[in-house]
C-alpha cells in the first residue's frame, strides 16, 4: 500500500511539474509573440523562442520539444504576414529564415545533448553498479578465504600428529596416505592464500619489503624446494646463466619473499606443462640495466590466441597446455613483477615448448 501511495504521489508530482512547465512555456511564447507582432517584420525576435525550447527539453518529453520547436518556427514565419500584409523585402525574409534555422538547430541540438546526457547517466549507473558488485565480491572472497585458512591449518597440524605417531604406530601404507592428504591440504592452503593475496593486492596494492636480493640465491632455493614435485613428475629442473653459463650474481632491489613466489609459480607452471622425462630450464641473464630471468619448458607450447590472456585473472586456457588450476598463479606473478617496476612476458617456442620471462631493474652488489 505504501508503495502504491508513493507511486500516486510521484504521479501527481510529475503532473504538477509538467503543468508548471507548460505555463512557463506559454508565458514565454506570449512575451515573444507580443514583441514580434507589435513591431515591424524587420525586427526579428524569433531567436527568443530558444528559451521555451530549452525549457521544454529539460522537463518534457521529446514529442513536446518537437511540438514547441515547430510552433516557434511557424510563429516566426507567420509574422511575415501578420499583423499586416506588406511587401516582404529579401533581407527581412532572409532574417526570418535564419531565425527559423536557428530554432530548428536549437531543438535538434538540445535533443541530441539530452540523449548524450541520458547515455552518460546510464553508463555511470552501470559503472557504479559494477563497482559495487566488485567490492561485494572482493569482500566476500577475502572473508571466505581468510576463514578457510584456519580449518586447513588445523587439519595439516592434525595430520602431522598422525605422521609423528602420536596417535599410534603408522604403517607404511598409512604413511603414504597421510603424505598424500598433507600435500593435498597444503596445495589447497596455497590456493586459498593466492586467492586472498590477489584480491588484497587489487584492493590495497602490493606492499613490498625492499632490500638487495640476489636472484640466483632465490632461484636455487626455489628449485631445491620443488625438487620433490619435479621428481614425482619425472621432470628435470636445471639452472643456467645465459650464453656464458658461468655462476654470477644477479642483484636487484626487491622483496625476496615475493620474488620467491614468482620463481615458484613459473617453475611449477613449467613442471605442470612438461611431459615425463622432460626438462625445465631456469636461465639468468643480465645486461647493463636489467636482470632477466627466463623459464623454459619442453611442453606443447602456447597458441597465438592464448598469449594476450595468459596473465589475466582466472584465465586457464584451452590448448593442450591446460592443467586444472585456479588461473591465479600467473596473474599474481604479474602483480608482483609490475609492483617491482619490471615487465613479464611469454613466448611460444615452436616444437620446443614455451618461455616465460621477466625483467627487473639491476643494481650493483651491496658493499661488504
Amino acid at each position: 500500500m505504501k508503495y502504491g501511495l508513493l507511486t500516486i504521489k510521484n504521479g501527481v508530482s510529475n503532473f504538477e511539474e509538467n503543468w508548471q512547465t507548460y505555463w512557463l512555456i506559454a508565458i514565454a511564447f506570449a512575451v515573444v509573440i507580443a514583441l514580434e507582432y507589435l513591431t515591424p517584420p524587420q525586427y526579428v525576435f524569433g531567436y527568443l523562442y530558444t528559451g521555451p525550447i530549452l525549457l521544454a527539453n529539460s522537463r518534457l518529453n521529446r514529442a513536446a520539444v518537437f511540438s514547441v520547436t515547430l510552433a516557434a518556427a511557424g510563429l516566426t514565419l507567420l509574422n511575415l504576414l501578420i499583423p499586416s500584409l506588406e511587401r516582404i523585402d529579401p533581407p527581412t525574409l532572409a532574417n526570418r529564415l535564419i531565425a527559423v534555422l536557428a530554432l530548428l538547430v536549437t531543438g535538434w541540438l538540445s535533443q541530441r545533448n539530452r540523449r548524450n546526457e541520458e547515455a552518460i547517466a546510464d553508463t555511470q549507473a552501470q559503472l557504479r553498479s559494477q563497482e559495487q558488485l566488485a567490492r561485494m565480491r572482493e569482500d566476500f572472497v577475502s572473508t571466505l578465504t581468510h576463514d578457510l585458512k584456519t580449518p586447513l591449518l588445523g587439519a595439516i597440524e592434525t595430520l602431522k600428529y598422525f605422521q609423528n605417531g602420536q596417535f599410534g604406530e603408522v604403517t607404511l601404507i598409512q604413511e603414504k596416505v597421510l603424505q598424500t592428504m598433507t600435500r593435498s591440504h597444503r596445495n589447497t592452503l596455497q590456493l586459498v592464500q593466492t586467492l586472498l593475496d590477489v584480491y588484497r593486492n587489487d584492493a590495497e596494492g602490493l606492499k613490498l619489503q625492499i632490500s638487495p636480493v640476489n636472484l640466483e640465491t632465490v632461484a636455487e632455493e626455489v628449485i631445491a624446494t620443488l625438487s620433490e614435485l619435479a621428481r614425482t613428475r619425472q621432470v628435470y629442473v636445471t639452472l643456467h646463466y645465459g650464453e656464458s653459463d658461468y655462476r654470477r650474481f644477479s642483484w636487484v632491489n626487491g622483496d625476496s619473499l615475493q620474488l620467491g613466489r614468482v620463481f615458484s609459480n613459473l617453475v611449477i607452471n613449467g613442471i605442470n606443462h612438461t611431459p615425463r622425462s622432460g626438462k625445465v630450464e631456469v636461465v639468468l641473464e643480465s645486461d647493463s640495466e636489467n636482470q632477466v630471468v627466463k623459464i623454459l619448458d619442453s611442453g606443447p607450447g602456447i597458441t597465438e590466441e592464448e598469449l594476450p590472456y595468459l596473465f589475466e585473472r582466472f584465465y586457464q586456457g584451452y590448448s593442450d597446455r591446460h592443467v586444472s588450476g585456479s588461473g591465479l598463479g600467473l596473474y599474481l606473478t604479474r602483480q608482483i613483477i609490475e609492483a617491482h617496476g619490471g615487465t613479464i612476458w611469454a613466448e611460444n617456442r615452436p616444437a620446443r615448448g614455451a618461455l616465460f620471462g621477466f625483467r627487473l631493474p639491476a643494481r650493483l652488489p651491496p658493499a661488504n
